[in-house]
């Protein structure tokens, strides 16, 4: 890296340069009405719990119309609200009631597919000369119908994406779950209509979408079999090179084109865009670097973390090589869809608290998911007993395999009610009312009410995190440099601003044993875990802990 500082990318005036995003899963975040599922007025009554925490931006997973076979991320409009959420008075309330408390609004984006009971696709499955007949992926199939049209996989690498369409004696194209058609957005009155969505929400006050399984979009329009070949990342695995439906050129194309809409429709660049992207991390780099794309690309892998501090100095140097000034890597550790950070270091808060001070201390924008300030962990739910639809494709598997796997399949266990406070129901919905998901036993002690007020706790540990990062424009959008010397089992790395006196270093030892470290003109401003402090010049770091120092240089 360059000893000259880059320029800090908050001088551009975008608000999302840095931004810390909190994730909030509306069926289990707060129930305001009684019915066990958590609602939009749910949340506005928990926003200045939210604003409290130090975050800059909260992302809505779905709340538009639904059958809710896939729990939302199955639209039936996209521009109105499930009953069971609200309505858009409610949606209304919230962007405003975000924005009093200092907030962004993020919402979800399911641009990819719609629910096969969307009006649009009603009335595409109805016959082949209908006004909409191809604004969904349609085929005659091969062999006489007998066989799909190509061997394109969806999200399940080892099934077909085509299910057959008696109504229509054609294949549609469904590349997640059967009652989710993939949108033809090759057809330019389906590329309007989806624009005319983002606008919708863009003119009632939203300042960003997530967008949802982004690389897939765009497809091949001459339907080529793809060939055959495994490509495994630790985030996903694919059967087939991906040629015609995967980060294909026409998708980045839309990246561009998404982007300049919304500039225009606001007047300004400062509309977050975050795509939910895979691949090889320079396929999902290229969605944002340069401007002009996308603001942000989820890269997955560091989903699939390994906790070991060779693996997380890769990471970081590849997404600083991949994500050079002024775009920005985006860091999520759980979400819900995966696994939850917890349980990924085996319920071993110290090492929860370690990765916690690296998602808010790298260079980036990092992402919150609800619960995970207070170290939430898996809910164990059976895959017979699971609402999740992805999971009852896999009900044919024993039940000791679905154990084994490294991802569970069973998305249900990550999306368990927040734990607010130790009552039966976790102050998630009144105690006489059966929550849709089961409560985590763990709630008795693992919950707001508990950790608030404890300054040993994890939630402490993330308002302290944020409010030194919203405090100083190093942490922010400062330069990163790795720290020379460190030893095999340390990440360690300088956050530094050229206007801003203060520098930071950050030290995290992954390593069970202690180490030291020569250091001089730093004060520790944070530390994880007990033990941590200078000893005649050097640093005492014990195992499986972080640590942030402080230093005011004299001005150049």
């Amino acid at each position: 890296m360059s000893d000259e500082l880059a320029p800090q990318s908050n001088e551009h005036g975008r608000w999302f340069d840095g931004a810390v995003v909190y994730q909030i899963y509306p069926r289990s975040y707060q129930d305001s009405n009684g019915d066990g599922i958590g609602d939009l007025d749910g949340i506005i009554g928990r926003m200045g719990y939210i604003a409290d925490l130090g975050v800059d931006a909260i992302w809505l997973s779905p709340f538009f119309t639904s059958p809710q076979r896939d729990h939302g991320y199955d639209v039936a409009d996209y521009s109105d609200v499930d009953p069971i959420f609200g309505d858009l008075d409610s949606a209304d309330r919230l962007i405003s009631s975000a924005h009093e408390h200092g907030l962004k609004v993020i919402v979800d984006g399911v641009y990819n597919h719609s629910s096969d009971e969307h009006p649009w696709f009603v009335e595409s499955r109805s016959s082949r000369t209908n006004p909409k007949a191809d604004w969904y992926w349609w085929s005659d199939g091969r062999d006489g119908g007998k066989r799909p049209p190509n061997n394109w996989k969806g999200v399940v690498p080892f099934l077909s994406a085509w299910h057959r369409c008696e109504e229509r004696n054609q294949w549609y194209l469904a590349s997640f779950h059967r009652c989710q058609p993939d949108l033809n957005w090759n057809n330019p009155e389906v590329r309007d209509a989806m624009f005319d969505v983002v606008g919708f929400w863009l003119d009632r006050g939203v300042d960003g979408f997530r967008l949802d399984m982004f690389t897939f979009i765009m497809k091949d329009q001459s339907l080529r079999s793809e060939k055959r070949k495994v490509v495994a990342s630790r985030s996903n695995v694919r059967l087939t090179d991906g040629s015609s439906t995967y980060n294909i050129p026409a998708n980045y194309d839309l990246a561009h084109e998404l982007r300049e809409f919304c500039r225009n429709r606001r007047g300004a660049d400062d509309v977050m865009l975050v795509g939910e992207c895979f691949g090889s991390l320079d396929q999902v780099a290229r969605y944002s670097v340069g401007g002009n794309g996308l603001t942000h690309a989820f890269s997955f892998d560091i989903l699939a973390f390994r906790f070991e501090a060779e693996w997380f100095k890769d990471r970081i140097d590849d997404f600083e090589r991949e994500f050079p000034f002024p775009s920005e890597p985006a860091y999520v550790f759980e979400n819900h869809d995966r696994t939850r950070l917890t349980d990924r270091v085996h319920g071993d808060l110290r090492k929860a608290r370690l990765l916690a001070t690296l998602l808010l201390t790298v260079r980036g924008q990092p992402t919150i998911y609800q619960g995970q300030e207070l170290g939430m962990t898996n809910t164990y739910i059976p895959i017979k007993e699971g609402q999740d639809p992805i999971a009852q494709q896999f009900r044919w598997l024993p039940e000791v395999v679905n154990k084994r796997m490294p991802e569970r399949i069973n998305r249900d266990e990550v999306r368990t009610p927040m734990q607010w406070d130790s009552s039966p129901t976790a102050g998630f919905c009144s105690a006489d009312v059966a929550p849709w998901l089961p409560i985590n036993p763990d709630h008795t002690n693992r919950n707001v009410g508990a950790q608030l007020d404890n300054p040993a706790s994890m939630l402490t540990l993330y308002k302290q995190l944020l409010s030194m990062r919203r405090a100083h424009r190093a942490l922010q959008s400062g330069r990163l440099d790795f720290v020379a010397g460190a030893p095999e089992n340390v990440v360690a790395f300088r956050r530094s601003a050229g206007v801003d006196s203060t520098e930071f270093t950050v030290l995290a030892n992954f390593g069970e044993s202690a180490v030291r470290m020569a250091l001089s003109g730093l004060s520790i401003e944070l530390a994880t875990g007990p033990g941590v402090g200078f000893d005649h010049g050097s640093l005492l770091i014990p195992g499986c802990t972080a640590v942030v120092l402080r230093s005011q240089p004299s001005p150049a």
